[in-house]
């Protein structure tokens, strides 16, 4: 999402464990947990909001909703995946099973496969979540499905397959990836 609203900014990795738990680090995000950002002395966290955020404090990228009907799917979709989506991706992970009928009742999401065909509606419904253009919200779910796609997380379905070539085919995620494995490759050697 930084190299898509082009802002300048440093990257600070964390390893998991100790690091994460750090009193430096408890202080920006009391959760230990990342992403998180610092920007102009505000504090954001949550891959969601951290989208949200970055489209509407850079308005020159164009990745915040234009209008009405753009800003009902793009909220939508949003947080389906920062609710729904992630608690039945972690739920498949951690439990390795379905939830029975009656759990499926006090679940918000209700079953995996119903978030998946929620989410397969969403990214054949239109060329982008919020419309006919790239926003935010497909940076966020996009993120989601390529790596779901990766671990296994989501089943692998042509609609998903054509629709995160849609969103990776971006000169930013490109940079992203690279900036990314440059991190990785510095983290190998140490």
């Amino acid at each position: 999402m930084l190299e898509e609203v082009a802002a300048r900014y440093h990257t600070e990795v964390l390893g998991y464990g100790p690091p994460m738990k750090s009193p430096q680090y408890l202080a920006i995000n009391p959760m230990g947990k990342v992403p998180a950002i610092v920007h102009e002395g505000r504090v954001v966290t949550e891959c969601a909001a951290i989208c949200a955020y970055l489209a509407e404090a850079f308005p020159g990228a164009g990745l915040a909703p234009a209008n009405a009907d753009e800003r009902a799917r793009y909220y939508r979709w949003l947080f389906f995946a920062a609710g729904r989506l992630e608690a039945a991706l972690t739920n498949k992970l951690v439990f390795q099973g379905e939830p029975d009928a009656q759990q499926q009742m006090m679940l918000g999401y209700g079953n995996y496969h119903a978030v998946i065909d929620n989410l397969l509606q969403a990214v054949t419904a239109r060329h982008y979540l919020a419309g006919q253009r790239f926003t935010a919200a497909d940076v966020y779910v996009g993120a989601h499905i390529g790596w779901g796609m990766q671990t296994g997380s989501i089943e692998q379905r042509p609609e998903f397959a054509e629709y995160f070539a849609r969103v990776s085919d971006r000169d930013a995620y490109r940079r992203a990836g690279e900036l990314d494995d440059a991190l990785a490759a510095q983290r190998s050697e140490i």
